[in-house]
């Protein structure tokens, strides 16, 4: 069996100390790359990932296995570049040694991102992270900090937002008189910015110059449509504004929260209807073949409308702020018919009844132009 110990580099720093071109595969080369790497940067930990899978390939051939350690690197601008050159260097590596199996080294969670390009091609026996102690003392715990400190991105992270608390708290100390506030409003900045990261919504705002420029210059609909849900949004808020201005003076929190969504809800919902209409125009454009779903969108925007605002109305009705619905009678001479008033359970079954009939009318629609 010939197995195949892998140390992974996505990040090219290797390559970037030494001058070297990936892969570098064989005990001598490895050996070699390790001593030029330690001497021009002894501190990284990347040393320690070489060091380890030098020892993992001696240990299997101790065994009676045979092994050969190699060494691949992401020397590339972008993530997926990098990630792209490590997958071109394991299938030379593999076109040439034809291993049976891979031990892969990491030495970071980054690396350990990898791990999957590599089981796509070879079995993978082992991913070994290697953790590199540290003396516990105040002079490593100096070097340390100093090494943060170095780093541009952690200090983004990190002492800006620090930094912004430190500043911000005894402001809103001084302006609200109030601990249990002041402590309130940070937290709440706080968890707001974990979220930002948390959920990459930073990558995604940063993609959006460059998206909206796309867009503008490739002529498309969807970004006219895009403001025009944005316009018809604001006009939704503040209909929904107005509609509970007059309840202020009123202690029913719900009530208040259900009129705002009745006033509103048609307005955003006519938003989301005019955005998911370009997006249908624009895909229609540029495809032959139009997805259901695109085509589904607008239906399920708009029924979705229809069951907020039906719910809305019968707690609103419920609470006496809305008057029944009275359906007008028809005189036609001889025959005539008399209003009839819905009460507030039939008026929600109404609009549960009417927003099922359009989602079954767009997924009737979708499935007819999706088979076309």
């Amino acid at each position: 069996m010939h197995t195949l110990v892998l140390c992974l580099d996505r990040s090219g720093a290797v390559p970037r100390a030494t001058g070297v071109t990936p892969p570098v595969a064989g005990w001598e080369a490895v050996q070699s790359l390790v001593v030029e790497y330690g001497v021009t940067d002894p501190e990284d930990s990347a040393v320690n990932c070489l060091l380890e899978g030098l020892r993992v390939a001696r240990d299997l051939r101790d065994d009676g296995e045979e092994s050969t350690v190699a060494v691949v690197s992401g020397n590339a601008e972008s993530i997926v570049g990098a990630d792209r050159t490590i997958a071109e260097q394991v299938d030379a590596l593999l076109e040439r040694y034809e291993p049976d199996a891979a031990i892969l080294v990491v030495d970071s969670a980054d690396d350990e991102r990898v791990v999957p390009i590599v089981e796509s091609r070879l079995p993978v026996d082992s991913v070994d992270r290697v953790v590199v102690r540290q003396a516990r003392d105040i002079e490593s715990t100096y070097y340390l900090l100093k090494q943060f400190l170095a780093d541009e991105e952690l200090r983004g992270t990190v002492l800006v937002p620090l930094g912004v608390v430190l500043l911000v708290f005894p402001i809103l100390l001084t302006l609200t008189n109030s601990l249990a506030v002041a402590i309130a409003a940070i937290t709440a900045v706080i968890g707001v910015f974990l979220l930002y990261k948390g959920l990459n919504i930073d990558e995604s705002v940063s993609g959006l110059p460059s998206q909206a420029r796309d867009a503008l210059y490739s002529g498309r609909v969807s970004i006219v449509t895009y403001v025009v849900a944005v316009g018809l949004a604001l006009i939704g808020v503040f209909a929904g504004a107005l509609g509970v201005s007059d309840m202020a003076s009123m202690d029913r929190e719900f009530v208040a929260a259900m009129a705002f969504a009745y006033y509103s809800v048609p307005w955003i919902a006519l938003g989301a209807l005019a955005a998911s209409t370009g997006r249908l125009i624009d895909e229609s454009i540029r495809e032959d073949d139009l997805g259901a779903n695109y085509v589904n969108l607008p239906f399920g925007v708009l029924a979705v409308g229809l069951v907020v605002r039906g719910f809305a109305g019968y707690f609103l009705e419920r609470a006496a702020v809305l008057n029944p619905v009275t359906v007008g009678g028809v005189d036609l001479g001889a025959l005539s018919v008399a209003p009839v008033v819905l009460s507030a359970e039939e008026r929600l079954a109404v609009f549960v009844v009417a927003g099922v009939l359009v989602s079954l009318v767009g997924i009737r629609v979708g499935a007819v132009l999706g088979d076309d």
